[in-house]
């Protein structure tokens, strides 16, 4: 009886050693919960594996057009690995000042959005989500590490976590540097 109880705690402390070893390997942008635009708790790690488009969102900014753009990605690569996650901020000339649910309400009837939507959050300052303080960290080229500098931003992340592109509020999502990127990390498995 003993033995039994004893084998019995050791393979629960192997089971727990290994699941934190396979914790430790997800990429530390995937390390996070995030609030979907429903409520709903969303561990990043889901997207392991994936491409990720990462888009700082806004519905009354000059970019906000790129709604379109970006479902049409949505629509072409997600059967492909592509991920799209739109995280909406009112930080930029106070663009975003819907509740969640409002937010929702316009993707749905104007743009008809079908990737993945988060819940309203701050991209820079003290205030900002953890993710997104770790994602401009990243020395991606063409734009480099730094703050978000308007509505709109892009960020590619490669199917290991990791920050391969950042693009400038104003190039589209399809736009021909952008699809390249994309495209290329795509093709990686």
């Amino acid at each position: 009886m003993i033995r039994l109880t004893l084998l019995a705690l050791a393979v629960a402390c192997v089971a727990l050693a290994m699941a934190r070893a396979d914790d430790t390997k997800k990429p530390a942008l995937l390390n996070f919960k995030m609030k979907s635009i429903t409520g709903q708790e969303v561990d990043l790690s889901k997207y392991q594996g994936k491409v990720l488009l990462v888009v700082n969102v806004a519905s009354r900014c000059g970019n906000t057009p790129q709604y379109k753009e970006l479902e049409a990605l949505h629509e072409k690569y997600a059967d492909k690995g592509l991920a799209i996650l739109g995280f909406p901020c009112n930080q930029f000339g106070k663009q975003e000042p819907g509740t969640d649910a409002e937010i929702a309400a316009f993707c749905q009837t104007k743009y008809n959005v079908r990737f993945d939507m988060f819940s309203k959050i701050d991209v820079n300052g003290e205030s900002a989500a953890p993710f997104f303080k770790l994602l401009t960290q990243a020395p991606a080229k063409p734009k480099g590490p730094g703050p978000v500098s308007w509505n709109f931003e892009k960020f590619v992340i490669n199917r290991q976590g990791e920050v391969v592109a950042r693009f400038a509020p104003k190039t589209k999502p399809d736009a021909p540097e952008v699809i390249q990127v994309i495209e290329a990390e795509l093709a990686r498995k």
